[in-house]
């Protein structure tokens, strides 16, 4: 057994010695928040940069929802050290990539100064360590724009889920800061009322209220600022980025060369906020008898890193292609932040959100709370190209925020289907509430009594219910990659495929005389094409993606009646449709449509993420046919945002067209920071942005099917990698391409090896 342990951590030592030095160096300070430095880990993302002397942080939380469903910021800390050493010329700050840490040195007049700033992967912490070689003092504070109520402009309810349908002069409740002792205590104590009960009785759910998952009512976030040796100075007042705040000051009680605080930050449900207080108290104790945190952090550290990666030019860093596989680990490194996570990593800038007139100079005077579409709500086609990338990275522990988002919210889901329509099946909508609602501006404010209850009444969002077929594919490739048991989760994917079977067979008895169509096929109308393609029949996302769900749930472990009903069901399911362009035939976006309404391409969706399509698979030809004849195809390609063209060319082999897209969207942002993109149709920074150029570049280097494994499917000549990525199985391919030759190839387990295609042109 000791032998195994020495090869398991060789090998690691081995895949993380064989990575490059991807840290991020400055030698200046920022002008900005928007000149910031990702940190953090655990649930906790940092903004941390230095600006004329002082040291900023922004500290963000998964899950500080507030009564309006914003995501809130816990705060902004501000640091400055007297004698200052970041005010001479010898400034570094560096983000310490494998060791998930930024530290900033500064020297001036003879004193050097370094500032470590760290969270603790396993406990909700912040750390910010000093280290002089002669003795300074310390002036802290932590900063709050939150000190007071705040009416939200129009403008701003954009960033939580009222939108457009705010009620007049709606706030923003001010939080409690005070002292407590020598150090900050400050919280957010939801009321028992928040936007859940307005979005209740707009949509008509009252008869199921109390049996509603409910995330927001009386949620307590906030938590404790504190140093050893650190004295409470006062409070001050001020404005950055034109936002007004107050601070609650901290300075040490002496100059030493050594000084440290936390940040301990806490989220409950409480009907009295002095349970919430004496968690956090616990918490604090906690931490203070644990002294090894910083080394089990560095061991997690460690061994994420040592799971994937992909490098690419090594030797080039004057190339782009050096920087695509840089940006690819940063923006890796940015999604595992969240890998504890209560709630999935926001697709509209995750936990790295900084003050809007950064990001967008219309959106002044608002605050640095603010992301566009919602911090509590949910967009399907955007949440899953963030986590769609972490199944090839082989980061499962990161993708459960997002698996277990979707199975807190099945009851939900399932009583709406049953209050509306009195039919089985869980009923998911695209754009959705933390609590598995439609969005209370995006259902309908202005709706006809006559429009059915259940279906969203807007052009871009109706009848659009398949995404979640997205995140059962996600639970079912967690089971095919790695052999875990999701008999959990089967009930779920099948709630899922049910609600489209009563559904539309309810729909068209409603029509006419008869359930299906003349060939025993369900009929999907009215559905939708992802955004684009609305008031379609048999939209080519629905059908794809029950076709592809249904035969891959058919090869787990089913009961005998579980696998009745998905067999009866797969006959039921309809065929994709195809149309013509130019004599050629290509996959149409449904049976028939009425109009385009968005700039996606769903056509190539049976590409991906349904995988029906692609190299070495039939009917290749149909689908390179869509890529190249299709109009709308054409017309709406783009690197953008969450485009997926990307993608789409890396499984259809199209080298020459992967690369290009793709390393325009890993190309370094217009941000100090290479992997800040966006703001994109979204916020900065763009999460499926990031996400979408991460599948594509893995696309490119290794594709599955079934048991096959094509290496280098659609990779350039002439640019060296070197990668290691999952493959199902619980198998890792590690390659390495140089001067246009395999050089290395390592695929564990051994067996596997025989199952490795070489796919180089």
């Amino acid at each position: 057994m000791k032998y195994f342990f020495l090869f398991f951590f060789f090998v690691i030592a081995f895949s993380v010695s064989a990575q490059q030095n991807y840290d991020i160096v400055w030698t200046s300070q920022s002008n900005n928040a928007s000149a910031s430095m990702p940190c953090g880990g655990g649930d906790i993302g940092m903004n941390v940069w230095v600006e004329k002397g002082d040291l900023f942080i922004y500290v963000a939380r998964s899950g500080n929802f507030d009564e309006n469903n914003a995501l809130m910021k816990t705060g902004r800390i501000r640091m400055k050290l007297s004698p200052n050493p970041f005010t001479g010329t010898n400034f570094k700050q560096q983000l310490h990539l494998r060791q998930g840490y930024v530290a900033v040195q500064g020297e001036n007049n003879g004193i050097k100064t370094e500032i470590k700033i760290w969270v603790d992967v396993f406990n909700p912490v912040a750390h910010i360590e000093v280290s002089s070689d002669k003795k300074i003092n310390v002036e802290t504070s932590y900063e709050s724009w939150r000190y007071r109520d705040r009416v939200i402009t129009n403008r701003e309810n954009w960033g939580n889920s009222w939108k457009w349908g705010a009620p007049k002069n709606n706030v923003y409740k001010k939080d409690v800061i005070d002292y407590s002792g020598n150090a900050v205590l400050f919280y957010h104590h939801n009321s028992s009322e928040t936007i859940f009960d307005a979005v209740v009785k707009q949509q008509g759910m009252e008869s199921v209220k109390e049996q509603l998952y409910n995330p927001l009512k009386q949620l307590a976030f906030g938590g404790f600022f504190s140093g050893k040796n650190f004295i409470a100075t006062g409070t001050d007042t001020g404005s950055y980025a034109n936002t007004d705040f107050k601070a609650w000051k901290l300075k040490s009680k002496s100059a030493a060369k050594q000084h440290a605080l936390q940040l301990a930050l806490h989220n409950a449900q409480v009907n009295d906020i002095a349970e919430w207080k004496q968690s956090l108290d616990s918490l604090q104790q906690k931490v203070k008898a644990d002294k090894t945190a910083f080394q089990k952090t560095q061991q997690w550290w460690k061994q994420f890193w040592s799971r994937s990666f992909i490098e690419i030019d090594p030797a080039k860093k004057e190339l782009r292609s050096w920087e695509v596989g840089r940006n690819y680990q940063l923006f890796r490194y940015m999604l595992a932040l969240n890998v504890k996570g209560a709630w999935p990593t926001k697709f509209n800038g995750g936990l790295l959100t900084v003050d809007p007139i950064y990001t967008d100079t219309i959106n002044k005077g608002l605050t640095p709370d603010y992301r566009n579409w919602g911090g509590g709500l949910h967009t399907a086609q955007n949440q899953r190209l963030v986590y769609f990338p972490m199944i090839k990275a082989g980061d499962w522990d990161m993708l459960q925020p997002q698996l277990n988002f979707y199975l807190r919210l099945q009851k939900n889901a399932e009583l709406r289907t049953k209050v509306y329509w009195n039919h089985a099946g869980a009923c998911f909508t695209e754009q959705m509430e933390n609590f598995g609602l439609p969005n209370f501006a995006e259902y309908g404010t202005k709706r006809p009594d006559y429009f059915d209850k259940g279906v969203e009444y807007n052009a871009w969002l109706e009848y659009e219910w398949d995404t979640v077929f997205e995140f059962c594919l996600m639970m079912l490739q967690e089971a095919e990659y790695t052999g875990k048991d999701i008999s959990d989760k089967i009930p779920f994917i099948i709630s899922c495929l049910q609600f489209f079977d009563e559904h539309y067979q309810l729909l068209a008895k409603q029509r006419g005389a008869k359930t299906f169509d003349g060939n025993g096929h369900l009929v999907l109308f009215p559905g939708s094409a992802a955004e684009t393609f609305k008031m379609a029949n048999n939209s080519v996302t629905t059908v794809a993606a029950m076709q592809t769900i249904i035969k891959q749930l058919l090869s787990t472990n089913l009961s005998a009646e579980q696998k009745q009903y998905v067999e009866l069901l797969q006959k039921r399911v309809p065929p994709l449709s195809y149309q013509q362009f130019n004599a050629h035939t290509t996959i149409a976006p449904a049976k028939t449509w009425e109009r385009i309404n968005n700039v996606e391409s769903p056509q190539l969706y049976p590409v991906f993420p349904w995988g029906i399509f692609g190299v070495g698979k039939p009917g290749l030809d149909i689908a390179l046919n869509t890529w190249h004849y299709d109009t709308s195809v054409i017309k709406f390609r783009s690197h953008i945002g969450w485009k997926q063209d990307n993608i789409f060319a890396a499984r259809l082999g199209l080298t020459e067209e992967a690369w290009r897209l793709t390393s325009l969207k890993l190309q370094n942002s217009e941000r100090r920071f290479p992997a800040f993109w966006g703001p994109g149709f979204d916020w900065v920074p763009d999460h499926n942005w990031g996400g979408s150029g991460m599948i594509g570049l893995q696309e490119m280097l290794l594709q599955t099917d079934g048991q096959r494994m094509l290496l280098f499917p659609a990779w350039p000549k002439g640019k060296d990698v070197h990668f290691k990525l999952h493959a199902p199985m619980n198998t890792t391919v590690e390659a390495e391409l140089k001067d246009g030759k395999l050089v290395k190839l390592i695929v564990l387990p051994e067996e596997r090896k025989k199952d490795v295609e070489m796919m180089l042109k």
